[in-house]
Order: C-alpha cells, then sequence, then structure tokens
C-alpha cells in the first residue's frame, strides 16, 4: 500500500516524530520536547498538537497519512486506547487513542513503547532471522528497563497489560528503592540513571552519564569498571529469572545502553553463562533499529490498524484505536 502514516514516541523529556511508510522504513524523523513541566494536561496537548501538525503537514503537500501510531511507557491498555499509568509524563487513565482519532480524523493505535520496539524488532530487526513468526524477548535498558516478550511475532500483554517489567523483577532485596516503591529491582541497580548515580557517588564526579561511564570503562577506568560489572551483574540475575520461566532463544537489547555495544554485551553474556545450571543460555544481540524502534513499532502498529493486520484492532475507522499486533 502506497502512502505513510504519523509515528510519535513520548517519553518523559523528548518526543520522537517520523512518518513511516508500509514496509516500515521511517522519514522526516524530527525530536521535539515534551514539556512535561507544564502538567500533565498540557503534555496532553501537545501531544495531540504535535501529531495534528506533522498531519497537517502532509495532507499539504497532497500526502495525508492514512493513521497515526503512539507509543508511551508506563502501563498501557492498548486495545482501550488508554494510557492506565504513565509516570514519564504524569498521565492517569488518558484516552489518548480516542482523543488523537478525533483530533485527527484518522485511525489512532497506542502502543507502549517497549512492546513497539519488540514488535519492529520481530518484523524488521533481530526478529527477521527466526522467519514470520518470530519468538524472542526484548529489553530496553534505558533511563528504566522494560521488556516484552514476543511469541510467534506478537507482544504477550498479560491479563492486566503488565506483561514483560524485567526492570522490576527484585535481584537484591536489601538494594537500594526503585520507583515503584520495592528495593533491589533491576531498574534500580542496572539502568542508565543508576549508573550515572552510582558512579558519580563513588567518584565524586557529577555530570558523567551512562555512555560517558561506558566510555570509561573501555578506555580503562578500574572504578567505572566496576560500577559497570555491578550493573551488569544485576541485569543478569534479571535476565535469568526470564530464562528460567520462558526459555528464549534470542534476547535483543535495546535502549540507550544498548549503544555500548561489546561493552554491554560481552560481560552480560558471561554473567549469565555462569549463573545457569540446567538453563540453556539465550543468544544475546543488540538491536539492529536503535533509537527508531518505537517509532517505527508504533508506526507499523498503525498500519496493522489500516490493514486489519492481526486481528486484535478495536476499530478501523476514525475514533477507532488498536493494540501492538
Amino acid at each position: 500500500m502506497d502512502g505513510q502514516v504519523v509515528a510519535l514516541d513520548v517519553g518523559g523529556t523528548r518526543i520522537k516524530t517520523a512518518l513511516i511508510s508500509h514496509d516500515g522504513t521511517p522519514r522526516r524523523v524530527e525530536t521535539v520536547p515534551t514539556d512535561r513541566g507544564r502538567g500533565p494536561e498540557a503534555v496532553v496537548g501537545h501531544v495531540l498538537d504535535v501529531a495534528a501538525r506533522r498531519c497537517d503537514e502532509e495532507a499539504a503537500e497532497g500526502r495525508p497519512p492514512h493513521a497515526v501510531g503512539l507509543t508511551l511507557p508506563g502501563i498501557v491498555n492498548e486495545p482501550a486506547g488508554v494510557a492506565e499509568y504513565s509516570a514519564n509524563v504524569g498521565w492517569r487513565d488518558v484516552p489518548i487513542g480516542d482523543l488523537l482519532a478525533r483530533r485527527l480524523g484518522v485511525p489512532a493505535a497506542l502502543c507502549h513503547d517497549v512492546r513497539a520496539a519488540g514488535l519492529a524488532e520481530a518484523r524488521l530487526g533481530a526478529g527477521t532471522e527466526q522467519g514470520a513468526a518470530p519468538s524472542f524477548v526484548f529489553v530496553a535498558i534505558g533511563t528504566g528497563i522494560g521488556g516484552v516478550l514476543m511469541i510467534d511475532g506478537r507482544a504477550h500483554t498479560g491479563a492486566h497489560h503488565r506483561a514483560g517489567e524485567i526492570g522490576h523483577v527484585v535481584v537484591a532485596p536489601d538494594g537500594p528503592p526503585c520507583g515503584c516503591g520495592a528495593r533491589g529491582c533491576v531498574e534500580a541497580l542496572a539502568s542508565a540513571r543508576a549508573v550515572e548515580r552510582r558512579y558519580a557517588r563513588r567518584s565524586g564526579v557529577t555530570g558523567v552519564d551512562a555512555a560517558g561511564v561506558a566510555a570509561r570503562v573501555a578506555e580503562g577506568d578500574p572504578l567505572a569498571a566496576e560500577v559497570w560489572a555491578d550493573a551488569v551483574q544485576a541485569l543478569a540475575r534479571g535476565l535469568l529469572t526470564c530464562v528460567t520461566l520462558v526459555d528464549p532463544g534470542l534476547v535483543v537489547l535495546g535502549g540507550g545502553l544498548s549503544a555500548a555495544g561489546a561493552t554491554l554485551l560481552e560481560p552480560l553474556a558471561a554473567a549469565l553463562a555462569e549463573r545457569v545450571r540446567f538453563q540453556v543460555p539465550p543468544r544475546l544481540e543488540i538491536t539492529r533499529l536503535g533509537e527508531l524502534a518505537g517509532c517505527q513499532g508504533a508506526g507499523l502498529a498503525a498500519w496493522d490498524l489500516v490493514t486489519g493486520r492481526g486481528g486484535s484492532s478495536t476499530g478501523a475507522g476514525p475514533g477507532g484505536t488498536a493494540a501492538v499486533a
């Protein structure tokens, strides 16, 4: 099918937008601030305005988009099109799917950000090596940590839209507090934010982000290496729980920390191999789609709504919303 859809990947600080063709190719990628500081209601209006501007621009050039796809972090009820809880933007029970569809006059697909990235990886990235119905685990390691279990090319969402929260597996009961209210979660120990905070606390040096810590590891900084190793061990413990429960053959690592490449992949594979007993370590791979995976997944979900692919859509016209296929 010709044409494009509009995709928005909404985070706590930035909104990435792109036009996505039917084959998943992104173009006209833009990034704008989320403007979270103005409050949750203002962010809703801002998101609607950004989506409307992208749609209007394309319509003015004779290419009106067929649909729009939006990703969000947190607890996302995709079939209902409701952001039940998205802490990064301060939303609770926001019917953003319907708001988008009514404002834009085209179908809207709402997606959990990590599930959207997993969908994109399944169809366009590492999952393509497994054929038309890939099964693997995708883990996004950034400011927070999230995951999704892809089964036969579809995201497993769970009974209450909360599946895949590997970042909130407790691996150190006496560890640091996590934003979820527990202590010692993987996210509290192995996220980019956790790495940054631990390095700053132990070195006395502020302003070094997780990418900077990874760079210092590669340069041979012993303190950075120690901080990094602690994060890798926590992540390995979390992955071991996942491996024990679902026995994946492949784990794809995405998010900002995945840009560390072999600095992350090699010690993580070794740490996981040391911990397995009867389990079989999965193959670990870095995302092939990078930071645009969420946008591409949102676009694919929007296309699914237009074409009827996947069977999980709850609407197929203006005002309709859809789940990630």
